[in-house]
């Protein structure tokens, strides 16, 4: 297994401990807790990550299977950097500039229901496999297109520096979240 990928899987391990420790003795009622209309959830932005990253996992089995047809975007490589790299930037940890996401990665409108931090380690297993799994694309440089977006085309490595950026992300948003609830603190605007 190449470095990459072992560090990639332990970030993901990180990331996964962290939302345990932080999120994991909450009862559901507070996992779903907004601080406002506008501000996801603890639950929600776990919920967001567990989507986007399954959206991902079709593409690379297609990819596996000698299946998946990439866009002709995915032919010039100045795109597939400058997108790359334009999306690896949106979804930076410091959250400075506030995004939104594509309708396919939207939350769900009502309360999660089941054991959402349960559910999202077991994803973030199934994760860390796809990305291990992945080693001879990752090899072949292989491009991909986008869930959301057949013209936004990135490589399979940029991809997986997305998710992991984003995972990050996403688990400075929960942390925000929960400190205006609980402490009314917060270091961005939410």
């Amino acid at each position: 297994m190449s470095q990459q990928i072992q560090q990639w899987q332990q970030k993901i391990d990180a990331l996964t401990g962290e939302f345990k420790e932080r999120f994991g003795d909450l009862p559901a009622d507070e996992l779903n807790r907004k601080p406002n209309a506008q501000t996801w959830s603890i639950a929600e932005n776990m919920k967001h990550l567990i989507s986007v990253n399954e959206s991902y996992f079709p593409i690379l089995e297609q990819m596996k299977q000698g299946r998946y047809k990439t866009s002709l975007m995915a032919r010039v490589p100045f795109f597939v950097n400058f997108m790359g790299n334009t999306i690896l930037k949106s979804v930076a940890p410091d959250r400075r500039k506030k995004m939104s996401t594509f309708p396919m990665w939207e939350p769900v409108t009502a309360a999660i229901e089941g054991d959402i931090v349960n559910d999202f380690a077991k994803h973030q297993g199934r994760l860390k496999e796809a990305i291990a799994g992945s080693e001879n694309l990752l090899q072949a440089k292989a491009v991909i297109s986008s869930p959301a977006n057949r013209n936004i085309v990135y490589t399979l490595e940029k991809a997986f520096e997305i998710i992991v950026a984003h995972e990050e992300r996403h688990l400075n948003q929960a942390i925000e979240a929960f400190d205006v609830i609980y402490h009314n603190q917060y270091k961005y605007d939410l």
